[in-house]
Order: C-alpha cells, then structure tokens, then sequence
C-alpha cells in the first residue's frame, strides 16, 4: 500500500532581519540542508524589512490610503476605528492594502514587497547557487476570506513552483472528465506553512518537504497570475463601489426624469 505524505517544518532562532541583509544566508543558516524539491517559505515581512520597505509614517491610515488602488469596503466599528478593504497596487484585495505596524519601530510601518515575485525569484536563484539544488520558493502574507470567519496565509510571490494545478479535462476517480478542478498550490503550501511558522512565534521561515512535482525548473509565472481581476473578478464590486454606482446611476436617471418631465411641461405650455 502507497501512502502519499509531506513533511513542513520551521525553525526557531531566526534572527531580526533588517534593510539590506542578505536573505539567502539567513535562510540557508536557519533551515540547513535543502534536498531537491523542496519549497522555501518566508513571510513576506522579512522580505520587505530586507528590501528596505519600512518607512516613516505617523499615521499608518495616510500610508493605507497611498497603497490603495481603489477602496472596495469600508466599516466603521462602533468601538472606533475603521476597516477598509482595498485593492492594492499589487492586485491583492484585502484590509489595510498589506500595510503592516506590527512588529516595526514606532512611528514607522512596513509596506509589502514592491514586486513579490521577484523577490522570490531572486532568493530562488540564490538558494540555489548556495545549496546547489532546485528548489521553489513562496512568499507569503496574511487575508482574510470574504465569506469565512479567520485569517489564512497565501501566496503573493512565488518562484520555480507551479502555482495552480489545472485538472480540467483529466478524468476523475470515476473516469469522468473534470471541468473546473484548478488547484490553488501556491496558496496551499502559504496556508500549510503557516500553521508551523505561526504568528507570534518569531518563525518567518518554513520548508516544505514532499511537493516535488510541483517544483518547475524555471521561475515560472509567479503568483500574481492567479490574481483574478477585470472581467475575471465575479465580485468585482465591494459595498462601498455597489453604493457609489447605485447613487451616481439613480441621481443620473432622476436628473434625466426631471429634464424630461420639464421639456414636457414647456412642449405642453404648461409654461
């Protein structure tokens, strides 16, 4: 009997990562031995604090707002505070646009990767010309779901793995073609990962062992490909644009009813 197993593990002792510093090294000094296959995950806050992305700002919702693309829900909490869901200019829809407070100097905060993709890439290649074995690489962050309670982690960079496992016209288990079977992998080895690097324990840095086939020889398409956008987005409008266009289109169609019920009038001699 064949079993199909992984093994995903992070260790502890990581250091503080600041701008500049090589990221590679410090994987390479953490995890150990990579084999052939295996998927480097880090978290996309030692990537930016690498790359410099920490930058002054006394009011983190100003640096919310330059991060924003367009503002897809707002929510005022009767405690105080607000909740904005955006767009940011990486295509991701999420809270707060990435921008992150935690764990940072005061008065600073920390903004995501400005292209996570290739900063998985870049570390790839790295990790490869140091440990002399492919490898794939993931870099992640924290989302909420839009119908589910809780936070997951997912793919925001990705580099020499297959992000999505299309299935479509294979047979199922039954012999039947599939028709929409596209498998998140990216994501599912970010949320796999998670779980063993967690959120307050100081572990940035994950391997996952056993996902082989998934692990291409080149950088690939990275995980901005899986980002749905335009026609593609069922749920493109949020509350906030769902309200803007009913009250431009109904304030549209009023002023035309009004217009006509006045060229009516005058047509009429009413005037």
């Amino acid at each position: 009997m064949t079993e199909a197993a992984l093994r995903c593990w992070a260790p502890d002792g990581v250091p503080e990562v600041h701008a500049g510093d090589d990221l590679s090294a410090i994987v390479v000094a953490a995890v150990g031995a990579l084999e052939a296959g295996d998927v480097v995950v880090v978290s996309s806050k030692i990537v930016s604090k690498a790359e410099g992305r920490q930058v002054v700002a006394e009011d983190r919702e100003r640096a919310i707002t330059d991060e924003t693309v367009r503002v897809v829900a707002v929510r005022e909490h009767p405690g105080g505070g607000v909740t904005r869901i955006v767009e940011n200019r990486l295509g991701i829809v999420g809270a707060a646009a990435g921008v992150d407070a935690s764990n940072v100097e005061p008065g600073t905060v920390l903004l995501l990767p400005l292209d996570p993709d290739a900063s998985a890439a870049r570390l790839r290649t790295a990790l490869i010309a140091a440990t002399g074995v492919p490898v794939g690489v993931v870099v992640t962050d924290t989302l909420g779901r839009p119908w589910r309670l809780g936070q997951t982690d997912i793919a925001i960079g990705a580099a020499g793995i297959r992000v999505v496992d299309d299935l479509r016209g294979q047979p199922d288990a039954s012999g039947r073609p599939m028709s929409v079977a596209v498998v998140a992998i990216a994501d599912e080895i970010a949320s796999l990962a998670d779980l063993v690097k967690g959120k307050a324990e100081r572990r940035p840095i994950a391997v996952v062992r056993g996902v082989q086939r998934h692990v291409i020889d080149e950088d690939g398409p990275g995980a901005r490909s899986v980002v749905r956008t335009g026609d593609e987005d069922m749920f493109r409008l949020g509350s906030a644009e769902a309200y803007a266009d009913g009250y431009r289109d109904g304030y549209a169609e009023g002023s035309k009813e009004a217009q006509d019920t006045a060229d009516d009038e005058i047509d009429g001699g009413s005037w």
